[in-house]
């Protein structure tokens, strides 16, 4: 689509009450105007060129990348001098795109139609609101053609009986723009240039003005406060939900899935309440996600199930698996097939073989262990010096007793058995019992110490 995309990102946000630019708060993990610009993208526009004020250079340090074109409105002197801005960036052969990134929702689908007229025209994303308070009116003759936009602050009261309103979302023709743009005007009760008396201008210069409405009122709804915020997370959400339904994915309860950013699955999927997605997620076919669980950047293989609160952090894990209840795999870390990792079992940078268990109790940190290999109860591996990490290996058909010590680095060779509350510190050859003896002493004469009385 030859198109300019200008987004409109300079406001303060002053209801928001925060320090951070309205733009770059987060809507289900990603900033808003991360939303906009995503799905700007997928138009395959000819520019994308985002217009930035309050918050100095926090926007574009923030979002900053090698197809978006920032540039700064200082002063901001409102919507139509903000577009102007941006013209020095904009392709002038093709229509410019106006949008705006505190309007998260907009769906592309909505995009590709207002964009999609052919020959010069203006063309308006408009909407009916049962409560249009505080949006601009869409002002029609009685052939129903667009003859004005009028801001509530400037409408008469009739004007603002007028339910039809102005999302401020438009497609402009490139050839028209910039004339346009040196026609506007500050006399308004604002004392702003709005980009919306370019409709006047089109009404004057004969140009064809057409309307078009977004399939849900959700694509329209801004962002001026942390309520609002909050509410549009929750349609958001929602509208993650339906699809993962729609896609065969059994939801406990589709108000109860947070998504904060790519969750794909497979086929016969369930995920139980209060999961938590981040970043890039995909669960395999026949997988299951107990309650409370947080999954950040991990791939979960066909028929594994994740016990309920379970942390999982830029980590692969492999098919037919247990982890959890309670269990942490922390980034770095790489499960095959059949593991098992038990309640409060932390893994953290380490490779697991097929068949390998940690069931309860246990730290495995920057270790490399095979296939079928046993780790008991309050087992940890000893990798940080206090300066450096270092690795264990623990090989093939290890069997490891509970309260064991392995300090890296260190190999435990395949076949060996490791006894309760050893201390181990230097290579375990293959296939031996490796003990730390230590006798157990019995002393008749002991008595158990009394709690001393509290002086009055």
């Amino acid at each position: 689509m030859s198109v300019n995309v200008v987004i409109l990102a300079a406001g303060q946000g002053k209801r928001m009450q925060s320090a951070l630019p309205k733009v770059l708060h987060p809507l289900a993990g990603v900033p808003l105007l991360a939303h906009v610009i995503r799905t700007a993208r997928a138009l395959k526009p000819a520019r994308i060129c985002i217009v930035y004020g309050h918050g100095g250079e926090q926007v574009p340090n923030a979002m900053r990348a090698p197809d978006l074109q920032f540039v700064k409105q200082e002063p901001q002197l409102g919507t139509g001098h903000a577009v102007k801005q941006a013209l020095p960036h904009l392709d002038a052969g093709s229509d410019t795109l106006v949008l705006y990134g505190d309007v998260p929702l907009i769906a592309q689908t909505t995009l590709h139609t207002l964009c999609d007229g052919k020959g010069e025209r203006l063309r308006i994303l408009t909407a009916e609101l049962v409560e249009p308070g505080g949006y601009g009116r869409i002002v029609r003759n009685t052939k129903r053609a667009i003859t004005a936009i009028v801001e509530e602050k400037d409408a008469t009261q009739k004007q603002r009986r007028i339910c039809e309103i102005n999302t401020g979302i438009m497609s402009l023709p490139g050839k028209r723009l910039a004339g346009w743009l040196d026609r506007l005007s500050d006399k308004n009760a604002q004392r702003e240039y709005y980009l919306t008396d370019v409709v006047a201008l089109a009404v004057k210069d004969r140009v064809k003005i057409e309307s078009c409405a977004p399939q849900n009122e959700s694509e329209i709804l801004g962002v001026n406060s942390m309520s609002q915020l909050a509410g549009l997370t929750r349609i958001y959400r929602l509208q993650i939900a339906n699809r993962l339904l729609d896609a065969g994915v059994a939801l406990a309860d589709p108000l109860r899935i947070d998504v904060r950013g790519d969750l794909r699955c497979g086929h016969d999927v369930r995920i139980d309440v209060n999961c938590v997605f981040e970043g890039d997620v995909e669960l395999g076919d026949n997988s299951v996600v107990g309650a409370n669980c947080i999954i950040r950047n991990a791939k979960i293989a066909a028929g594994t199930r994740i016990e309920p609160f379970t942390l999982i952090d830029d980590a692969a894990i492999g098919k037919n698996c247990r982890i959890g209840p309670y269990a942490r795999i922390r980034p770095g870390s790489k499960l095959a097939e059949d593991v098992h990792i038990g309640n409060f079992v932390e893994v953290k940078a380490s490779e697991i073989g097929a068949g390998s268990k940690a069931n309860h109790l246990a730290y495995v940190g920057d270790t490399t262990i095979g296939r079928n290999v046993n780790v008991g109860a309050g087992t940890i591996t000893c990798n940080y010096d206090g300066v450096n990490k270092h690795r264990t290996v623990i090989e093939d058909n290890v069997l490891i007793g509970s309260d064991v010590q392995l300090v890296a680095p260190v190999t435990v060779h395949a076949g060996a058995t490791i006894g309760a509350g050893a201390t181990i510190t230097k290579d375990v050859p293959p296939g031996v019992l490796a003990l730390t003896e230590k006798k157990q002493v019995v002393k008749l004469d002991w008595q158990r110490p009394v709690k001393k009385a509290l002086k009055p």
